[in-house]
């Protein structure tokens, strides 16, 4: 037994320690449909971001660090970890201080910085994408092919092309569109294992709340 146990964890515990703060390729910006994220999980927990009075269109579910294949996680850094301020503050792009805290957890501390320009760069990261406005108003429930979105966030941000984002599905509807960044944050093309585009005709995209 102590043998089987020590052949599953060594595996696991060789991979953590490859993850190094600071060394990776590229971001993955994901931009995660809320009115989704709230019909499958918010609603069930009463979470505030899927009250009506936020209007949440496209929130920031993470900026995360990317080697030209995988990635890498839960990482060891010196950086100490954000209070609740910090984290609060990130609430009206990300939708929850509790996302912004996990997405430190997970993935801020592989890329080498701080805590606070780790949050100061995600933030840039977002303002620096246009959310199409026909997406970021949209006042009912419709049903399109995902290449629809992914088209109107390459119209709307010159320099991006298809290379360099992916629109995912989750239970049939619109999920997240994912957006490939450099690391001084210049749209650039994802990695084959980054893409991989949902290819719905019809997924379901609810109206902006």
């Amino acid at each position: 037994m102590r043998l089987a146990l020590a052949l599953i964890l060594f595996p696991l515990a060789a991979m953590a320690q490859q993850h190094r703060a600071g060394d990776f390729d590229y971001y993955v910006m994901a931009l995660s449909w809320s009115p989704t994220w709230c019909a499958i999980t918010g609603d069930k927990r009463g979470e505030d971001q899927c009250d009506p009075r936020h209007d949440h269109s496209f929130i920031l579910h993470g900026l995360w660090p990317q080697y030209e294949r995988g990635w890498p996680s839960d990482c060891r850094t010196p950086a100490r970890d954000p209070s609740r301020a910090e984290t609060r503050a990130m609430a009206d792009i990300m939708g929850s201080s509790g996302l912004a805290w996990h997405q430190w957890r997970k993935h801020g501390r592989c890329t080498g910085l701080s805590a606070d320009d780790y949050f100061a760069l995600s933030r840039k990261a977002y303002q620096s994408i246009t959310i199409p406005p026909v997406l970021d108003r949209l006042d009912r429930d419709v049903r399109l092919p995902a290449q629809v979105v992914e088209q109107a966030f390459i119209e709307a941000n010159p320099g991006l092309d298809p290379q360099m984002i992916t629109v995912t599905c989750e239970q049939g509807r619109i999920d997240e569109v994912r957006i490939c960044l450099t690391r001084d944050l210049t749209p650039r093309p994802c990695g084959r294992d980054v893409a991989s585009d949902c290819r719905m005709r019809d997924a379901l995209m609810e109206a902006v709340r």
